[in-house]
């Protein structure tokens, strides 16, 4: 089913899992939700992938039909697992992971019934930890994403013509996107995080506030996804910040930049240059065992120390966290947050965003995928950083 490259990339993932699982004091975990099934699996189907502490991996499928191997089963619904275990020799497993912030509680007991465990934990918080730290053909693959998403961005000006919204903006550069390969699929973690591609926010609507856990908000098209572009005419003296995804691979970067309409502010220009010089720290700073919450500390204090504090990311609705972990999802782990108890490790790779609203004007600052090195910190997306005017 698996062979070359992905297959070596495969077998560090299992034996992480089956350390981690040890580590843990389980005997084997059971996955089912598709961005899993494609960490641990390299494809997305309909059905389950089985590891034990002991054993290779069993792949047991529904849909769709066509895969072969030994250790490949096909079958209707989970109640055959046991069946099939038993058909096979599979110890049934007195304790197992199962997905427990990702299945609907029907299944999650569902499974939980067939297998009826001793002790049950969750392999969604299993597997998140698992993906902070990615290998080496995870990291090739950002770097295809991130070549491509540079590529996307250079085009942005030829996209734009006097007069247009933000709206009618975006879907030029979403066909941009599309034309250099972007999968279109933007995978995020958890409820209120629907998005379609990316955000693109002009003018006054970065200052509105979302229910959707992103960075900054926007009040979107209608009241069923209340985030991004809003219909704002591209005027004179309006910032438009891009935050596109880049999903040019499973594995995705970010990127925000910021482009204007005709001369912004002083206060605009002046507070791009503080995020820039909040990302230059931090970057300067984060190194392996570098803790979260004290690279977001960096960013508060710098904005503090340049009164923007009241328009650190966001005015009306702050976000609390100046970085995130990127990878399948655009959500992963580590966090920089004022709260987080992590610590950056060698080969992690984070999304940091120090950004600005001004009232009236629009967002400013930056965004760039970084990749956690032996020694400090890799910038992954390399592109213009400053202002980019749109109307040249």
């Amino acid at each position: 089913m698996i062979e070359g490259e992905l297959r070596e990339d495969l077998h560090i993932k299992w034996d992480r899992m089956r350390s981690e699982m040890r580590a843990m004091g389980i005997e084997a975990c059971l996955l089912s939700v598709d961005v899993n099934l494609y960490y641990a699996t390299g494809r997305v189907y309909n059905g389950y992938f089985y590891l034990s502490i002991e054993d290779e991996p069993w792949f047991f499928i529904k849909r769709p039909n066509g895969y072969s191997g030994e250790r490949v089963v096909y079958i209707r619904k989970p109640e055959e697992l046991p069946e099939r275990f038993a058909e096979r020799h599979i110890r049934m497993p007195r304790s197992l992971l199962l997905e427990a912030d990702e299945l609907s509680y029907t299944e999650y007991m569902r499974l939980f019934s067939i297998f009826r465990p001793e002790k049950a934990e969750n392999a969604t918080r299993f597997s998140r930890k698992l993906r902070q730290v990615k290998t080496p053909l995870e990291i090739k693959r950002f770097r295809i994403s991130a070549r491509k998403h540079e590529a996307t961005y250079r085009e942005i000006p030829a996209c734009f013509r006097p007069g247009m919204t933000d709206i009618e903006l975006q879907i030029e550069i979403e066909r941009r996107m599309r034309k250099n390969g972007s999968i279109g699929l933007f995978r995020a973690f958890g409820a209120n995080m629907d998005i379609y591609m990316g955000s693109l926010l002009a003018g006054a609507n970065a200052e509105e506030p979302s229910p959707f856990d992103f960075a900054l908000g926007g009040g979107g098209l209608d009241a069923s996804c209340p985030l991004g572009a809003n219909g704002t005419v591209l005027k004179d003296g309006t910032a438009v910040m891009v935050d596109m995804a880049g999903n040019y691979t499973a594995y995705m970067t970010d990127m925000t930049r910021v482009f204007s309409v005709g001369r912004l502010p002083d206060e605009a220009y002046r507070a791009h240059q503080v995020a820039l010089a909040i990302q230059a720290e931090i970057a300067n700073a984060a190194r392996p065992g570098s803790a979260c919450s004290e690279l977001y500390d960096i960013a508060a204090r710098i904005a503090e120390r340049e009164g923007l504090s009241d328009n650190f990311m966001g005015t009306k609705q702050q976000a609390k966290f100046v970085g995130h972990g990127i990878g399948i999802q655009i959500n992963e782990l580590p966090v920089l947050t004022p709260r987080s108890k992590e610590v950056l490790e060698p080969n992690m790779v984070f999304a940091l965003e120090p950004k600005f609203v001004i009232p009236g004007v629009g967002a400013v600052g930056i965004e760039n995928s970084f990749l956690v090195t032996d020694t400090g910190v890799e910038k992954l997306t390399v592109f213009e950083e400053e202002i980019i005017p749109l109307d040249k």
